[in-house]
């Protein structure tokens, strides 16, 4: 079992009167993704300026990399890196020069081997000497990213790392993530591209008004939202006509020639269907597995957190 990289519990924050976080708790394991998703307003950059001592708690324990952020707060950057939504490239700067300094600012020795590493894992050698400022949208993205691993930090903060990027940035990104999860470091991701959560994490919190709405691995948060389904083909009508007879509760699409029957997605469901279609001697021809992705549960959630707490508000006003 992989040790606890951040632990958070009973986290709170609040701005005078308006309240931000209301006790959250979770566990990101070592050597992990974790996703915090959540609307604008949610608390997620709340969360990571908690988790990267720029902001102090209200109330609740939070330890990352085994250091407590509040009463040890040093020891914490030291083993973290954190890369913004907006990048933090100092345009005036070549990407030589950004690395440099960010090594110098974290006292690494032997900072130009470090940088030349660098360079070159971001393939970023032959733009190495030129201004930041002539650099693409992408290239700006992964220099940010390789001034966040200056000095081999143990935790990663990523706030929306691939917003603005076209899909090739946003592909590279993401195969540099798994790239130092594989060499055991640990992501912290807040993005706002449920594809990408899906792609890379191994664990996704659902974030809504400050507090966590929903948690689990994304098959687990996938699997709790209705609407798995087998999706048949047929050739003609006569076909569609039968196999909607045979199988009761589908819903048909007759310009398509198609039918979707609802379903749990596994092997003995799926061959069960098929059973009945050959025992009436209907061929379908093609049918596939449609279950419900991170998208459908971001909006089940955070629907059913919201109508939580119109009835919460609804009880107080009442009682």
């Amino acid at each position: 079992m992989r040790t606890s990289a951040i632990s958070v519990s009973g986290l709170r924050k609040a701005y005078g009167s308006k309240t931000v976080l209301e006790g959250i708790d979770f566990d990101v394991a070592a050597g992990s993704v974790f996703s915090l998703l959540g609307p604008d307003g949610a608390g997620k950059t709340t969360t990571i300026d908690v988790l990267t001592t720029l902001l102090r708690a209200d109330a609740g324990t939070v330890r990352v990399a085994g250091h407590d952020v509040a009463t040890e707060p040093g020891r914490v950057r030291a083993v973290i890196g954190a890369m913004g939504r907006s990048a933090a490239v100092d345009e005036l700067l070549s990407g030589r020069g950004n690395l440099r300094r960010m090594a110098d600012l974290k006292g690494v020795r032997s900072d130009s081997r470090v940088v030349g590493r660098l360079l070159e894992r971001f393939d970023l050698v032959e733009s190495a000497d030129s201004l930041a400022a002539t650099y693409s949208a992408g290239m700006r993205r992964k220099l940010d990213l390789a001034m966040t691993l200056v000095g081999d930090p143990q935790v990663i903060f990523l706030d929306e790392p691939t917003t603005g990027l076209d899909p090739r940035g946003r592909r590279t990104v993401w195969g540099i993530v798994r790239e130092l999860v594989a060499e055991g470091t640990t992501i912290f991701l807040t993005t706002r591209y449920l594809e990408e959560a899906d792609q890379l994490a191994d664990q996704v919190a659902v974030l809504d008004r400050g507090r966590l709405a929903a948690r689990g691995t994304p098959e687990e948060l996938k699997r709790r939202i209705p609407g798995t389904h087998v999706r048949f083909r047929f050739a003609d009508l006569f076909e569609l006509d039968a196999a909607a007879r045979v199988l009761a509760g589908s819903v048909r699409q007759d310009e398509e020639l198609t039918l979707r029957v609802p379903s749990d997605g596994e092997s003995k469901s799926l061959l069960a269907l098929l059973g009945r279609l050959d025992a009436h001697a209907i061929n379908a021809r093609e049918f596939s597995v449609h279950t419900p992705d991170l998208d459908d549960v971001f909006r089940a959630d955070a629907t059913a957190f919201t109508d939580r707490r119109a009835q919460e508000a609804s009880v107080t006003l009442t009682g």
